[in-house]
């Protein structure tokens, strides 16, 4: 009679159990935060598989589990793995998402038979550029001398050595420093400075080589992302970039030629000097803002002389500079690094120098 006692409590919570697997069954929409989701699930005792489509993708849902009247999957987001947590309650589903260390929470309704379950998908990245109108050309005149850094500012390259950055992994930058310059080393990736940064003004200097060969993208083609967040936040090119490029009677998309914020906002004009001389970039940014709920009080503005030609005046950042999809502010941060890129473009490497910031 006691074993009878104790196994009729484990009998009810497996039917219980059983019950809630067969009602997961189905398809599902709704949002969580901002973003439209759908769901097309097939429960199987404790095992949860099926379908997740959202605005940035779709596909099959990873990990599927089901512990007693909750469930939980992943689904991995170009690259990033996403976790996701839900609780069935009558015909709708609470659903959470996990994303840069924030949780947001969504409900989702089941859908009737025979309605279509759609949702927009991600962008692709032709589709965030455009080519008119073209910035007009601007001749800033010969590279005279190399302004030093005030006596305020860091040093983030003394023209000895990289000490003061990393590479992707924490290891020692790879790239080559010889005679007060330092040059990408195709393959190894990008590095980031060691320090991380808010507000602040920066000073750098790049020359593609006199020889470069290419077009468009493929042609001297690297970036310096203001704040690069991707480590800090667990997100995949999460940064806002300043697009470093040969832009020097080399057509390309506006918004992705030197001086612009990428995919955002093309340069005022094309200050660009030739293949093999230097180029300057004179920045100041201003980190965005975030309340205490992780929304946005305050986006990044950023404004930049280059070769000492104003080509962006306090632009407001709608988000991270994405190659493809909109622009968004995914989750809140703080400092980041400042990263320069290894873009991975056939055309001959760039080269940096003299680089100080000065926080604000």
């Amino acid at each position: 009679m006691y074993k009878q006692a104790l196994l009729i409590p484990v009998l009810v919570f497996s039917l219980l159990s059983l019950s809630f697997a067969a009602d997961l069954n189905g398809r599902w929409i709704g949002k969580i935060g901002n973003d439209d989701v759908g769901l097309d699930l097939k429960a199987e005792g404790k095992n949860l598989s099926g379908t997740i489509h959202t605005p940035y993708g779709e596909g099959p849902i990873g990990n599927g589990k089901i512990k007693g009247a909750t469930f939980s999957f992943t689904y991995a987001d170009n690259g990033i793995i996403i976790p996701y947590t839900g609780k069935l309650v009558g015909e709708k589903i609470d659903l959470s998402r996990t994303l840069g260390g924030k949780e947001t929470i969504g409900t989702l309704d089941r859908m009737k038979e025979g309605d279509p379950l759609r949702i927009a998908q991600r962008m692709r990245s032709e589709m965030t550029e455009y080519w008119e109108p073209v910035p007009r050309v601007v001749d800033p005149g010969p590279y005279t001398n190399m302004v030093k850094a005030p006596s305020d500012a860091i040093v983030l390259f003394d023209g000895k050595d990289l000490s003061g950055w990393k590479s992707r992994d924490g290891s020692a930058a790879k790239w080559k420093v010889d005679n007060g310059v330092f040059t990408v080393v195709k393959g190894t990736g990008d590095i980031s400075t060691r320090q991380k940064f808010g507000d602040y003004q920066l000073h750098i200097e790049w020359k593609v080589p006199e020889d470069i060969q290419g077009e468009s993208q493929s042609r001297g083609n690297s970036g310096v992302m203001l704040q690069d967040l991707s480590s800090d936040l667990h997100l995949r090119d999460y940064w806002y970039e300043i697009q470093v490029l040969d832009s020097y009677n080399n057509p390309t998309y506006v918004n992705g030629q030197a001086g612009s914020v990428y995919k955002q906002s093309p340069p005022l004009v094309n200050a660009m000097r030739k293949p093999g001389e230097w180029n300057v970039y004179d920045i100041t940014y201003t980190a965005p803002r975030f309340n205490e709920d992780g929304s946005l009080h305050t986006p990044a503005r950023v404004t930049v002389f280059h070769n000492g030609i104003l080509v962006q005046n306090n632009f407001a950042l709608r988000g991270h500079t994405a190659n493809a999809g909109l622009p968004r502010y995914m989750a809140p941060h703080g400092k980041g690094s400042i990263t320069l890129q290894d873009h991975g473009d056939p055309s001959k490497a760039i080269s940096f120098r003299n680089i100080w910031i000065r926080e604000l």
